[in-house]
């Protein structure tokens, strides 16, 4: 094809770790399809997304042009592992330094736009200067990408229209929806921020989901309707966005001892990377996963810094209970680093997820057809926690959303924990999630429905 007849894509992420790490994905699919894809960035967060993808090598991927641009240097403060509101304001210095990529990524849109038949923008739908910056081009247009899922995308608009009667709504259970309330999953500082981000969250003509029809598929007709989607754009969901079919090629110690473990026996724990849990959370995880007398893999980080490899000589380790790791020496096992998630899930050892059910970890999960057990934290989490506990029925409850003001129990963790493993509720579960995990990769197969979805994005962007 000749450069001047080319379509691009130019990728701007949010620059956390979920949100790196979706749309990387997406960049590899889109690449895949012989277009040239521009991923947006500083130099740190790139790096970050590269060197913590899984399932497939972006190093090797040569249509995937990675650009670093500078932006201003940012305070990067530790996270607060005592505040009472989960969501991690210590980001908020990042997220407002990024729109210094606004003047960057305008210059390489009007130089790509002089050599490109087409410059296709997909931005995180908080990092709407990009729509605008496509919009001033006489080539370019824009597209919403949503990194929650499409129950977690309608139930937030719906309860921004203050629960209005809606014909789609009238079939859902409506005792679940009116009792929930989802207080406190943000916090004033990050609202204030994320109001000048989506300055110019209506010039998409398009959005874009991580997710599929056989885990959502009523929800993402209803948000494909006003008043969730405006007149005349376009919606597509092709996830999952991770590769589904993982070829390990790690030599991670955690993968090494999966091996050695039975089918389905070995819980794995991790609250994600912007999640910061207090001492006694801790402590109470650690008693409560020792008392169940399950295996188990449990990621013990400090939550990301807005820059992750800023302060490394000052890192600070997180401390378990005295003794805690050589009486669980076999049993559990404890990662300190970045642990390799998606082969783990991927694992035939694995067995359920401990986990704050962004959304990211739940469709990595979910692809894999690991039951769940949810700890929502903050975000869109407890949303998430509602469609797979309450929806999907692939996951039970760790501790509930209405709890979280008050420090969890051992017993509460531990019950939660048995009740996945090794009841025969969890079981049923497991069944459920196993086929819809079937279900999922059968979508995202050369014939099944999150392919069509995703032939028919290409298809549109391409067309003449």
């Amino acid at each position: 094809m000749d450069h001047e007849h080319q379509v691009v894509v130019v990728v701007v992420p949010l620059p956390a770790q979920g949100h790196l790490n979706q749309l990387l994905h997406f960049s590899r699919l889109v690449s895949d399809r012989q277009i040239p894809v521009h991923y947006v960035g500083a130099a740190t967060h790139n790096r970050q997304a590269k060197s913590r993808v899984h399932g497939w090598d972006p190093l090797a991927t040569s249509n995937i042009h990675f650009h670093d641009f500078s932006i201003p240097s940012f305070p990067t403060p530790p996270p607060d592992t005592s505040a009472s509101n989960k969501w991690p304001s210590h980001l908020i210095p990042m997220f407002e330094a990024t729109v210094n990529l606004r003047e960057p990524l305008a210059e390489l849109l009007r130089l790509l736009s002089l050599t490109s038949r087409r410059v296709v923008v997909v931005h995180d739908n908080v990092m709407s200067f990009a729509a605008k910056e496509a919009t001033l081009l006489p080539n370019g247009e824009a597209y919403a990408f949503n990194f929650c899922s499409a129950f977690g995308v309608m139930f937030s608009k719906w309860e921004a229209l203050g629960r209005p009667s809606f014909p789609g709504i009238e079939s859902l259970n409506q005792d679940l929806l009116q009792s929930s309330s989802f207080a406190d999953c943000l916090t004033y500082d990050f609202l204030n921020c994320m109001t000048k981000l989506m300055e110019f969250s209506d010039l998409h003509v398009g959005e874009i989901y991580n997710t599929c029809y056989p885990i959502e598929g009523k929800f993402i007709d209803l948000v494909s309707q006003e008043p969730f989607l405006k007149a005349g754009n376009k919606q597509w969901a092709f996830g999952p966005l991770n590769p589904i079919s993982v070829n390990s090629k790690s030599v991670h110690r955690c993968l090494e001892w999966l091996d050695k473990k039975p089918l389905n026996s070995v819980l794995y724990v991790s609250f994600g990377t912007t999640t910061s849990i207090s001492d006694d959370e801790i402590r109470a995880i650690a008693i409560g996963l020792e008392k169940s007398e399950q295996k188990f893999i449990w990621v013990l980080r400090q939550a990301d810094l807005g820059d992750v490899y800023a302060n490394q000589d000052r890192e600070i380790q997180v401390k378990l209970p005295e003794g805690y790791e050589e009486r669980v020496k076999g049993v559990g096992m404890i990662v300190r680093d970045w642990a390799p998630q998606l082969e783990i899930l991927a694992h035939s050892s694995t067995g359920g997820f401990l986990t704050h059910c962004g959304w990211n970890s739940c469709m990595e999960s979910l692809s894999m057809g690991v039951p769940m057990a949810a700890w929502p934290m903050h975000s869109d989490q407890p949303r998430n926690t509602m469609l797979i506990t309450e929806i999907l029925k692939v996951g039970v409850v760790a501790r509930e959303w209405g709890n979280r003001n008050e420090v969890a129990s051992p017993t509460e963790i531990e019950d939660a924990i048995r009740k996945l493993m090794v009841s025969d509720d969890g079981k049923d579960t497991r069944k459920r999630a196993e086929e819809l995990g079937v279900a999922i990769r059968e979508s995202a197969s050369k014939e099944g429905k999150s392919t069509a979805e995703f032939n028919s994005f290409v298809a549109h962007i391409s067309r003449a």
